[in-house]
């Protein structure tokens, strides 16, 4: 490994500790963001930055991106300055985004025409689970061998592998499971606020919750740790997790399929980031709903999230 270039491409909430992970388990790594401040953290560490992607992919055998939506990650890719321009060919590009399915197969083309292996591996968890270096990986790669090259790097970062299948394997059960989780976000919000109304105690509700099979982890763990502890900066922002809303509808239209809940849910979440919350963690719809139902948000103590 030490004797290939590598370059991760995208330090926001979650690229930068995955980048700062891999530098830190002994690999070289040169970096580049568009915001020049995200690089210094990783640079600090030992990676080198890189002042635009041609510069960071010039002569990689393997880049990593890690984008918000799908046309940033085709524009860096594909773009007459981007990766595919000027890293090596027999390559390999790592793609983490989350971005749509069909985005990810013009990518994964792209890559073939360029004589370049493509693996899809979207990041599970949070940005706390990336800066412990806890992330989980869904991948898409039916080639062992393309697999082994990169599996070093995402063992730096994450704890837990999972190989979905094929090209395109890995994002397309990532939107589905992001698609499970953010609803789960909604009806978590609608009930704690319920409870709030009806005077219920929120440590007991919790306790209740663990020992059945209502348990759920955005109650247990992220609202636990959030926003009901007052805390909403964005671990996963109400906009990125309206956008990869967005991709499971637009996947489900284009097979047809009618998804009437996440319809109402996505509606939410689009009206949430209308006004204040749209870079607020996803667990502050809770404050959200309570805010249009007139009740007082409900809070844990540390005390009682321990117990």
């Amino acid at each position: 490994m030490a004797e290939q270039k590598i370059a991760f491409i995208g330090l926001g909430a979650m690229g930068q500790p995955m980048a700062s992970n891999i530098v830190k388990k002994g690999t070289s790594l040169t970096v580049y963001d568009i915001d020049s401040v995200r690089m210094e953290p990783v640079v600090a560490v030992g990676a080198a930055g890189a002042a635009s992607v041609a510069e960071a992919a010039a002569g990689a055998n393997i880049v990593i991106t890690m984008l918000p939506a799908t046309p940033h990650v085709e524009a860096v890719v594909k773009g007459a300055n981007g990766v595919l321009a000027n890293m090596n060919r027999g390559g390999v590009m790592l793609d983490m985004s989350t971005i749509a399915p069909t985005g990810t197969d013009r990518i994964a083309r792209a890559c073939a025409e360029h004589g370049i292996a493509f693996v899809d591996a979207p990041v599970g968890r949070l940005a706390h689970h990336a800066q412990l270096g806890e992330s989980l990986f869904m991948v898409g790669c039916d080639d062992d061998a393309v697999y082994e090259r990169i599996r070093p790097l995402l063992e730096a970062m994450g704890t837990t592998i999972h190989r979905c299948g094929a090209v395109g394997a890995g994002i397309r059960t990532k939107v589905v499971n992001n698609f499970m989780i953010i609803s789960l976000v909604q009806v978590t919000a609608e009930g704690l606020a319920l409870a709030a109304k009806m005077g219920v105690d929120i440590a007991t509700l919790k306790e209740v919750n663990a020992g059945t099979s209502g348990n759920n982890g955005q109650f247990q763990f992220n609202f636990a740790n959030k926003v009901l502890q007052g805390d909403t900066r964005p671990g996963f922002a109400i906009d990125l997790a309206y956008k990869d809303l967005s991709l499971a509808l637009d996947a489900a239209s284009e097979f047809r399929l009618g998804l009437p809940v996440g319809a109402s849910v996505h509606a939410v979440y689009g009206a949430a980031r209308a006004g204040n919350y749209a870079d607020k963690d996803f667990s502050a719809l809770l404050e959200y709903v309570c805010e249009l139902n007139h009740v007082e948000t409900p809070r844990l103590s540390t005390s009682d999230d321990q117990a």
